[in-house]
């Protein structure tokens, strides 16, 4: 498959490692350009692009950048793309220790709807609970003992399974967490956030979560700080 990635930081540029390996095509973009990315390219074999260019690239998109900076974005990034390309968001609001305060999320709508809005495309919510590191190594075979698996949450059932099936390339179990509304169940701070269930186990998770925004994944008067000292 042809795969877009825009953003190589720790997920962006897990992914990139991964799927090169499992032979897919992709084409990684930065905000720094196409010249920063010459070791990764180096590294994996992806081809470094621009960000058109990558949501230009194929069949499925990443959208894997700190939440502050979608806004940052192309406001004709998928413009003439065609509605069948899959649009994955990794993303995770942080308010207090990176990404400051975004009126749309803090008023409630779900982190994953709302960059949804800003790109004017659909996307499915995914590898957003999980560390970059894991995602790296614990990979399975389908079937082995204590696989993690990974929610997936998205309105559209033919995207969805799309991104289910590479979820499972990868090595994790896939679960149907529901519609994009429902996606806030895997948001930082419920119960499947980097916790590596095994596939009960994020089925419990899901079930347990709570809507509530706790004070810890709010913005404050002084946000952003920093992951060391969150304001």
């Amino acid at each position: 498959m042809k795969i877009g990635i825009i953003g190589t930081g720790q997920i962006g540029g897990t992914l990139t490692r991964r799927l090169t390996k499992l032979g897919h095509e992709v084409f990684v973009a930065n905000s720094r350009g196409p010249a920063s990315l010459v070791d990764l390219a180096k590294e994996t074999g992806a081809k470094p692009v621009t960000a058109r260019e990558a949501a230009r690239a194929g069949e499925l998109v990443v959208v894997t950048i700190p939440e502050a900076k979608i806004p940052n974005l192309p406001k004709d990034l998928f413009a003439g793309v065609p509605d069948d390309v899959v649009v994955i968001d990794t993303g995770n609001y942080y308010p207090r220790e990176r990404d400051g305060r975004i009126e749309g999320i803090e008023a409630g709508i779900t982190e994953s709807r709302w960059v949804a809005t800003q790109l004017g495309r659909p996307v499915v919510k995914a590898f957003n609970n999980i560390y970059a590191q894991h995602l790296h190594e614990r990979g399975r075979p389908a079937g082995s003992p204590g696989r993690v698996a990974l929610p997936v949450a998205g309105d559209d059932p033919h995207a969805k399974e799309i991104v289910i099936r590479l979820v499972n390339q990868l090595g994790f179990d896939a679960i149907d967490a529901g519609g994009l509304d429902e996606s806030w169940r895997q948001q930082p701070g419920t119960p499947v956030y980097t916790t590596d269930f095994d596939a009960d186990g994020v089925r419990r998770a899901l079930a347990e979560a709570s809507q509530e925004r706790t004070p810890k994944w709010k913005a404050t008067s002084t946000s952003p700080g920093s992951f060391a000292r969150p304001a």
